[in-house]
């Protein structure tokens, strides 16, 4: 009930920030227009033109206030969604990891009995069993980021019911990542999910993630063996908008490129017959955020 009213809360909030942004434009372009027909006809005095004038003015410096308070709230919801978003996958990991333990010593009763018994082989099936189900989970608890870690936890179930065969290459533990851990998962989310959606055109499915790091920068890469992207598509893949998923997609990598570039980093892109792979980085040491948005602007 709770999360059903936190959307529709949201919901309500997208809908009248949109009304305000909307609203807003429309009086600028009304009164542009009304300002417009004063000064092409010349039949207004000059008191009328000038009041016609500073009344534009004042009605469009605050229809602007207006619409960046409307964007700043779509922004913070956004950050509040991705937030939610990672404290769910955390909240997955640590039930998986309490399961877990919680199962463990039942594990070694069943050995036990099995040994006691001579059921050797048994024995050995099932600790073959139970050893793969921990090492599932510690290969996705390598990172010192604990959003990440729930988040490639989430990631590794999901291929797995979709028949991908994910594979983690963590080489760093990403230890003092210079950006929130949310954010980091908002990049690697929406890369691994476009990976998979890739992954539904081919038949042998691999989808790989790569964590590393150099004396200057924490760097990743996506890669998947999906259908190469069209090299005319390829200049263009992280423009607001484009697709190859149908309507209402195509701002999850413009999203991705955007958080890299706001705490100094990149992403780019290779794409070829046999594979197609996310590179990005993001430097050890960053200056303020909004410093890095400016300039790119």
């Amino acid at each position: 009930m709770r999360m059903r009213l936190k959307r529709k809360h949201e919901m309500d909030i997208k809908k009248t920030t949109w009304i305000s942004i909307t609203a807003n434009v429309l009086q600028i372009v009304l009164m542009l227009l009304i300002l417009a027909e004063l000064l092409i006809e010349g039949k207004a005095s000059v008191m009328i033109r000038t009041a016609a004038i500073v009344t534009f003015v004042v009605i469009a410096a605050g229809a602007a206030v207006d619409i960046s308070d409307a964007l700043a709230q779509r922004r913070l919801l956004q950050q509040m969604d991705d937030m939610d978003a990672t404290i769910d996958d955390l909240e997955t990991l640590n039930n998986k990891i309490r399961a877990q333990r919680h199962d463990f010593l039942n594990h070694l009763q069943v050995v036990y009995g099995l040994m006691e018994m001579e059921e050797y082989q048994e024995a050995g099936a099932y600790i073959e069993k139970v050893y793969g189900d921990i090492t599932a989970l510690s290969r996705t608890l390598k990172t010192a980021n604990p959003s990440i870690n729930a988040l490639l936890q989430v990631k590794m179930g999901a291929c797995e019911q979709a028949g991908i065969q994910m594979q983690l290459n963590i080489r760093s533990r990403w230890e003092n990542l210079p950006m929130p851990g949310w954010e980091m998962c908002k990049v690697l989310g929406n890369l691994i999910d476009n990976a998979m959606d890739a992954l539904q055109e081919v038949d042998q499915r691999c989808l790989t993630i790569t964590l590393t790091e150099n004396l200057h920068h924490f760097c990743f890469t996506v890669a998947n063996n999906g259908p190469m992207i069209p090299v005319q598509s390829q200049k263009a893949i992280f423009d607001a908008g484009v697709t190859g998923k149908g309507s209402g997609h195509g701002m999850g990598l413009y999203i991705v490129q955007e958080t890299m570039k706001k705490y100094g980093g990149d992403i780019s892109l290779s794409s070829t017959p046999e594979e197609t792979s996310f590179s990005g980085y993001v430097p050890r040491e960053i200056r303020n955020p909004e410093e890095n948005t400016r300039d790119d602007q």
